[in-house]
């Protein structure tokens, strides 16, 4: 017996323990397929009768002065409140009203300029009556993501979009899985069409995102770079015991070389140094050492693609150039440091 099979020896035989294993495998695919089958009909949905809808859809929540307010009970308040983020995050406001909450004094947060969405499978949801109501009072523009246009939710909206009917993963056909995945694949589509329709920004979704990975990889080489007194700089005719001075005073392992116009037109790195070593090196000039024509990156350059040429160019700094002219230096380290990676 192996030490492999030892364990095993409780709950049978090594291949009928093999087989168990399989079996959380064929339960994880059966999931799968029947959540893409359900995302296939959902595509197909939108090519044909729902297509119209979601334009109109799109129309009113791009025309909308408030903001999109989401609601919905059970798992489809849980989806509702991660379309609610996404709205929010690529320059949508938005934010998730729980329905009984709604009942209880939240129907304040809701004016005429907002829109609502609302979520319900059976489109039949007890919970959801009261904002109903309130948005067909106040003049509320309401869409609907059901599967039934027919329910008191459809009857009542402005907009229904019409979710097709498919099997859920669960085997008892109970519990919502292909269902909601359904509609938060069609919350993100109206998020993502909202966005391309306002032509949303990565500089706008960087003031969305200040914190944590993304936030860093969202920076921009003039947020890391080093300026003014920082860069460490040389005049072409400059002698080499004086560039020397500089490369060591400044810390950064190189030396911008520049002419007369102030552009920059070289680079002095430690491997320029190695290759020219000698008795004479102190009393060469700086364009006799220099490499010409260094790699230079733009400030408005995201500062993740920068370490990515520097990692690409086997190289450790940049220099931040404009019209020619150097404006800073991005060190690897300063990347690291900033969290980008």
């Amino acid at each position: 017996m192996t030490a492999a099979e030892g364990p095993l020896r409780k709950f049978g035989s090594v291949e009928a323990s093999k087989k168990l294993s399989r079996l959380p495998v064929a339960s994880a695919l059966r999931t799968l397929d029947l959540e893409c089958e359900g995302l296939n009909r959902l595509r197909e949905s939108l090519t044909g009768p729902m297509g119209p809808a979601f334009a109109d859809a799109l129309r009113i929540l791009r025309a909308a002065k408030g903001r999109v307010v989401v609601t919905g009970i059970g798992k489809s308040g849980h989806v509702g409140q991660k379309i609610a983020a996404t709205f929010a995050s690529t320059g949508r406001p938005a934010f998730f009203v729980h329905p009984t909450e709604a009942s209880h004094g939240d129907l304040g947060m809701i004016t005429p300029d907002d829109v609502l969405l609302a979520l319900s499978w059976s489109g039949e949801t007890v919970e959801l009556k009261p904002l109903i109501t309130y948005s067909r009072r106040y003049g509320v523009p309401l869409i609907a993501i059901t599967s039934r246009i027919e329910s008191a939710l459809g009857q009542h909206s402005d907009i229904v979009l019409e979710l097709p009917r498919s099997k859920e993963a669960c085997p008892h056909g109970l519990a919502p899985t292909t269902s909601t995945t359904m509609q938060l694949a069609l919350g993100d589509c109206l998020a993502m069409a909202l966005l391309e329709a306002k032509g949303f920004t990565p500089q706008e979704f960087k003031a969305f995102h200040p914190g944590g990975s993304l936030g860093a990889s969202l920076k921009y080489v003039s947020d890391v770079m080093h300026a003014g007194d920082r860069m460490p700089l040389a005049r072409d005719n400059v002698p080499m015991s004086a560039a020397l001075v500089i490369m060591t005073q400044k810390s950064l392992g190189c030396l911008g070389i520049v002419d007369a116009k102030g552009k920059l037109i070289g680079i002095v790195t430690d491997g320029d140094l190695r290759r020219h070593m000698g008795e004479n090196l102190v009393r060469r000039r700086t364009v006799d050492i220099m490499t010409c024509a260094p790699k230079t990156v733009k400030p408005g350059m995201l500062a993740s693609a920068a370490l990515e040429l520097i990692n690409a160019s086997r190289i450790t700094a940049l220099f931040v150039v404009e019209r020619g002219k150097p404006v800073g230096i991005v060190h690897v380290h300063d990347l690291l440091r900033a969290g980008i990676a």
